[in-house]
């Protein structure tokens, strides 16, 4: 960690410190606070031009207090003194006029985190504007001069940023840690007599030498439109169905928004009360692991100060547990999971087979490339979304199709679960390969 990085986590942890002694002097029987500190860089270039550059740098600093359990929270990007008491005094305003509530409150003190690992997150990129223009223009470029049917280009965008994080609370938890996160994207339109079809491909990483090379993300971007272009419309019909991997990454987060702890204890999801309950067949495993060194979603305390460690969500097809912050945990009569904030580096373990060995093994039907729409009911599992993709025949893509929707439920989607593969699509904090179902309804013409 340089000495500037030093100094800033440094600077924020005193911050914090000093967050929580105003705050009981200003009378919270607890308090916690959080605070950060960002910079970054985002550039788009479109049609080899410059179209945009950013520059970022931004502070937070945020406080929840406890009157007993009555509950009030603020926030501020002024770091000085006088914001840090104002700040503190709006939160304790606040909580003074709230209604008691008995499960509010900090997590346990004996789950804070003791020792703080070093994960690798922080991989600053020290790019300037003319190198940035020059990757993202390389992007690009490669997108545009592979095919003459790409028509048009809605640009590339670099962006790079990195910061600090401090999380504290009364029970005399500071802790902090810098990280980065760099990203290269690309979105192209290619056309033929038939019209137009617009894809895109990015690339995301902690550290600048894991990203993609530029010009493959642009060749793949425009790869992907050049294949959808003279697409069909199909009869609605009842088949089996591969998601790749980049769509069943929905898939998996429908999964962990059921069996959150705050859907369980409003009783809003399909998989109420299925704790130990067969949910996939019997060789999916669901495995988080909040302590990936360079993972997307790598943590070693949640957003309450508490350890996280790894555990699995799914061993053997059967539901091990709910998504639990400490909140919802005293709801359900459980113990928080270390899942405030969110879940951490989730992957659907992978099978043997890559894409192309999912498609033989379906034999016939459809491929699923891109999913529109919001058609996902938590509470009863009926899924409903609009869909573009391939028509496959003995294994083979034959032709793009669009203008579809797919159907099922939730619950006899995840049993009916033949295959994973071994794709892997790791570029955010859920991990999964292409997903092969039994059957869903196709609805076409």
């Amino acid at each position: 960690m340089s000495d500037d990085m030093q100094e800033r986590l440094a600077e924020l942890q005193q911050k914090v410190s000093d967050l929580l002694r105003e705050a009981e002097r200003q009378g919270a029987s607890a308090a916690e606070a959080g605070a950060g500190n960002d910079a970054g860089l985002e550039l788009t270039v479109r049609l080899g031009e410059v179209e945009t550059i950013e520059h970022t740098r931004d502070n937070s600093l945020g406080v929840t207090v406890y009157f007993g359990t009555r509950k009030g929270s603020a926030s501020t990007t002024d770091l000085s003194e006088s914001a840090i008491r104002d700040t503190v005094g709006a939160a304790c305003n606040i909580a003074r006029h709230t209604e008691a509530d008995a499960y509010a409150g900090l997590a346990d003190a004996e789950l804070m985190a003791g020792e703080i690992p070093w994960l690798d997150l922080y991989h600053p990129w020290p790019i300037g504007v003319e190198r940035a223009t020059e990757l993202a223009l390389a992007c690009e470029d490669a997108a545009r001069a592979g095919d003459p049917r790409i028509a048009n280009s809605e640009g590339a965008t670099l962006s790079t940023a990195s910061g600090v994080r401090v999380y504290g609370n009364s029970h005399g938890f500071v802790g902090g840690f810098p990280s980065s996160r760099h990203s290269l994207s690309c979105a192209v339109i290619g056309a033929d007599a038939q019209g137009m079809q617009r894809d895109y491909w990015y690339t995301v990483a902690r550290a600048p030498e894991d990203l993609e090379a530029a010009e493959s993300v642009g060749r793949r971007a425009a790869q992907r439109a050049l294949a959808r272009l003279g697409s069909r419309k199909i009869t609605t019909r009842a088949a089996p169905v591969v998601f790749a991997a980049d769509v069943a990454v929905s898939l998996l987060r429908s999964l962990l928004g059921a069996i959150r702890g705050s859907s369980q204890y409003r009783r809003s999801t399909f998989l109420l009360d299925a704790l130990g309950e067969r949910v996939f067949p019997d060789f999916v495993r669901i495995h988080e692991d909040p302590l990936l060194p360079r993972g997307l979603a790598s943590a070693s305390f949640d957003a309450e100060g508490v350890a996280t460690r790894p555990r699995d969500w799914v061993a053997e097809g059967l539901l091990q547990g709910y998504v639990l912050d400490s909140y919802s945990a005293r709801k359900l009569g459980m113990q928080t999971t270390g899942n405030a904030g969110g879940t951490r580096n989730v992957t659907l373990v992978p099978g043997d087979l890559d894409l192309g060995g999912l498609l033989e093994e379906m034999g016939s039907g459809l491929l699923v490339a891109e999913l529109m729409g919001q058609g996902t009911n938590l509470v009863t599992g009926d899924y409903s979304r609009g869909a573009a993709g391939f028509w496959v025949e003995g294994g083979e893509i034959l032709y793009p199709v669009e203008e579809i929707t797919v159907a099922g439920n939730l619950r006899d989607m995840f049993a009916g679960l033949v295959a994973a593969g071994r794709d892997l699509e790791c570029r955010g904090s859920v991990r999964t390969g292409s997903w092969l179902l039994d059957s869903m309804t196709i609805a076409g013409e």
